[in-house]
C-alpha cells in the first residue's frame, strides 16, 4: 500500500456551522460500505469556509494553483472503525481544479467565482468565505476570540473537527478511501457568527428545508499544514 503524498497544503481558519440534518438528504449519498455516522441521535453536515494555502499535488506546486478559498457542505460517515467525511458539494475558484477533481474521482467538486478575507488581530481572528452561485452571494463569517485553545477529546468541537479519513463514490460505483494526516487543532472560541446561504440554490430543490436552520454549534479552527493519502 502506497505512502506517497497525493496532496499536501495548509488548511487555515476554517468555520464548520454544523447543522443536524434529515437523515433522508444524505442517505443517498453515503458511500459503499459506510453508515452515517450519528452524535446525539441526529445526523449532522457542516457549512465549511477555509483557507487552502501552499498547495502540491504530487509534490509539484503548479503557479496560480496554490493558494484559494474552498466552500464545502459535508457529512459525516463511518466504514468499520474508520470516521470520516463525505461531501455534497465542493466550491473552488478555479476550473481547473474543480473539472479534474470531477472528473478523475468523482469529487463533487464545482468552480465559482470566490473571495476569502482574514483578519487576525491580536486579541480576535476574523474569518469571511463567500461563493456566488446561481444567481447570488452565499456567506459564511466568523470571529473567535484569542488565544486559539485545544478542545476537549470529548467536545463537540472535537467531534466535528478531527476526522482522518474521506470517503467517496468511484464512478463505478465503488468506495474511494483517502487518509487526512494533520496535528489536532486549536480552535478560537466564537463569539459571532453570520450566514447568508440559500441551501436550495448550492445544494438542490430538496435541500430548501435547510433554509431556515440555525446551527447546532460553529467552530472556528486554526488549521495546519495537511497530507492526503489516496488508499486502496
Amino acid at each position: 500500500m502506497s505512502r506517497r503524498k497525493f496532496l499536501t497544503a495548509r488548511w487555515c481558519n476554517l468555520i464548520l456551522a454544523n447543522h443536524a440534518v434529515p437523515e433522508e438528504l444524505l442517505r443517498p449519498l453515503v458511500p459503499p460500505g459506510c453508515e452515517l455516522d450519528r452524535r446525539d441521535g441526529a445526523c449532522w453536515a457542516s457549512l465549511v469556509g477555509f483557507q487552502f494555502l501552499g498547495t502540491r499535488v504530487l509534490g509539484i506546486g503548479w503557479p496560480g494553483f496554490r493558494n484559494f478559498p474552498e466552500w464545502n457542505l459535508r457529512f459525516y460517515v463511518r466504514c468499520g472503525e474508520e470516521r470520516g467525511v463525505c461531501f455534497v458539494r465542493e466550491f473552488v475558484p478555479q476550473w481547473t481544479v474543480a473539472t479534474i477533481a470531477r472528473v478523475l474521482y468523482n469529487e463533487p467538486y464545482r468552480s465559482a467565482r470566490m473571495s476569502m478575507d482574514v483578519k487576525d488581530q491580536p486579541d480576535a481572528l476574523a474569518a469571511t468565505y463567500t461563493v456566488k452561485w446561481a444567481g447570488r452571494v452565499h456567506s459564511l463569517r466568523a470571529v473567535g476570540a484569542k488565544p486559539a485553545i485545544r478542545p476537549d477529546p470529548d467536545s463537540t468541537e472535537h467531534w466535528f473537527k478531527e476526522h482522518s479519513w474521506g470517503f467517496g463514490t468511484s464512478h463505478r460505483g465503488k468506495l474511494i478511501r483517502y487518509e487526512v494526516n494533520h496535528p489536532e487543532w486549536d480552535v478560537y472560541p466564537v463569539r459571532e457568527f453570520a450566514a447568508d446561504v440559500d441551501w436550495g440554490l448550492l445544494y438542490g430543490p430538496k435541500w430548501t428545508v435547510m433554509n431556515t436552520a440555525k446551527p447546532a454549534s460553529v467552530v472556528l479552527a486554526a488549521g495546519s499544514e495537511i497530507s492526503v493519502y489516496p488508499k486502496g
